[in-house]
């Protein structure tokens, strides 16, 4: 029962050690080619320390809790360590494949309405007020014609990441 309870507390001993230094092993072998995605998927940290603590504490419960002897309490370990380490990688795939929404980029602006902050005069730079994402954002704007402060706009054309070519709202 000794090695079963020694299974079981180096498997968790290495699931902390794998929550703490998480990617090193795969950030030392990311050079070597045959090493690559070794640690991806089924033999990953988690998963492996998720079997080996299960075959050790599940064997050290069927020993100790059965007449059984170390044979079957090794299977019934290994059993129990298997499902663990699937789903293990079953529940790693799934928080990895959570995508993230698209990240707003200025192009997203265009068509966007906003306000003058800063009046633009005909051939210069003002700035005004606009939302992207729900956030408020002040830009550097440039329109044909002079737009005094306080005028609604739409935004036409981004310029840059931090300016826009804007038009007047006619109602």
């Amino acid at each position: 029962m000794t090695w079963f309870l020694g299974l079981g507390i180096a498997g968790v001993v290495v699931l902390l050690l794998a929550l703490v230094f998480d990617g090193v092993l795969e950030g030392v072998s990311g050079g070597a080619g045959f090493l690559d995605g070794l640690f991806d998927g089924l033999l990953s940290l988690p998963v492996i320390a998720g079997f080996v603590s299960m075959l050790g504490f599940g064997g050290a419960l069927v020993l100790g809790t059965t007449g059984l002897g170390a044979g079957s309490a090794t299977a019934a370990g290994v059993g129990a360590g298997a499902g663990a380490g699937w789903l293990t990688w079953r529940f790693s795939r799934a928080l990895m494949r959570d995508d993230p929404s698209a990240t707003p980029r200025g192009t997203d602006l265009v068509g966007s309405p906003g306000s003058v902050v800063t009046a633009i005069p005909p051939d210069g730079y003002g700035e005004v007020l606009v939302h992207l994402a729900g956030q408020p954002v002040k830009l550097a704007a440039r329109s044909p014609e002079a737009v005094a402060r306080g005028t609604e706009i739409w935004v036409e054309e981004s310029l840059s990441p931090t300016s826009v070519a804007v038009r007047p709202v006619r109602r």
